[in-house]
């Protein structure tokens, strides 16, 4: 079934839940049909699992941390660190087997078992009217990978969404999601070398911030026994750790199933061949045009241009490779 444009499968072939769609749908969010919000989405494959990524996103502690100079955060009125962290205020309500209710200072959030996290604003701290929502839907894939599915609809700019590309939206986004990426692959195969239901023996969280991480973790281990039942598909064993380069691909797990990201690098591909041509066609005119058949200012003019034009195809080459294909992220800022 199709709701809010994604595609919605029962993990179940047998015939019994033939019509399970008669008895159970899927989750509905009322914002995301909502015509006065903006909705655009994205989506990209994640080298962890489904279980580490549902937890990164509920633990906004990390941000100034991990996301260090790409994230912008409310700068706390005491500072107590060059980042900017700050106390964080969060509780878990009414926990049971379809999810819990979070709280903190700026508004609420609602896991929706097994895998939304739906995060919004108050209605009584935004006096404005202003609508934010962070939604995420967080698939598992196999064991160690994971595919992520955001939207943050929001009912004021919503013009910006009608003239920047979609692509353009997603370079940020990718970059948010590349910055802690290595980090979260390594720290789910420490949890899984002390056990996965033994989690709390490798992470220390103490903290009011970590309420959302740890009410998770106790949905996790009291309904779902603390692993993904793979129905005998997966052993449940990671698979090894790709070099780093193809562990944060972005072409193959972003780029090619996104249609305004997949056409914005094949213009820019085309675009950085065309500088490139245009740049030997203009020195090879130089090369034989005879002297005394242009002037030397005409010469001149175009060898500049040539050279402009083989400096600009690089710096696009480095652009679309960064962008597209491969930015590494070094956290000793």
């Amino acid at each position: 079934v199709v709701q809010h444009d994604i595609v919605w499968v029962w993990p179940n072939a047998d015939p019994q839940y033939k019509d399970i769609i008669t008895k159970k749908k899927p989750p509905y969010i009322p914002v995301l049909d909502d015509p006065s919000f903006s909705k655009l989405m994205g989506n990209r494959d994640i080298p962890y699992g489904y279980e580490v990524l549902v937890e990164n996103l509920m633990d906004p502690a990390h941000v100034p941390y991990a996301h260090y100079g790409i994230m912008r955060t409310r700068t706390p009125t005491v500072k107590v660190d060059r980042e900017g962290g700050r106390p964080l205020d969060m509780k878990v309500k009414k926990l049971d087997i379809n999810g819990f209710l979070g709280k903190q200072d700026w508004g609420s959030s609602n896991f929706i078992a097994p895998c939304i996290f739906h995060a919004f604003a108050d209605v009584e701290v935004d006096q404005e009217n202003r609508r934010l929502s962070l939604i995420f839907m967080c698939v598992p894939v196999s064991p160690g990978n994971s595919r992520l599915i955001w939207t943050f609809p929001r009912n004021f700019g919503v013009w910006i969404d009608k003239i920047v590309p979609r692509w353009i939206f997603h370079i940020g986004q990718n970059l948010i999601l590349d910055s802690d990426l290595y980090l979260l692959h390594v720290e789910e195969r420490k949890i899984m070398e002390i056990g996965a239901t033994n989690w709390q023996k490798a992470c220390f969280v103490p903290t009011k911030s970590d309420a959302l991480v740890v009410g998770f973790r106790r949905w996790f281990n009291k309904y779902a026994g603390g692993e993904i039942n793979w129905k005998g598909k997966y052993s449940g064993a990671l698979p090894p750790s790709p070099p780093r380069e193809q562990l944060m691909d972005r072409y193959w797990s972003h780029v090619v199933n996104c249609k305004s990201c997949n056409t914005a690098h094949k213009g820019l591909k085309a675009l950085e061949v065309i500088l490139q041509i245009m740049s030997v066609v203009l020195i090879g005119i130089v090369a034989v045009t005879k002297q005394n058949m242009i002037s030397m200012v005409v010469k001149t003019t175009m060898a500049s241009m040539a050279i402009i034009c083989f400096a600009a195809s690089k710096w696009l080459a480095h652009f679309i490779y960064k962008n597209f294909h491969y930015h590494d992220y070094n956290h000793a800022f």
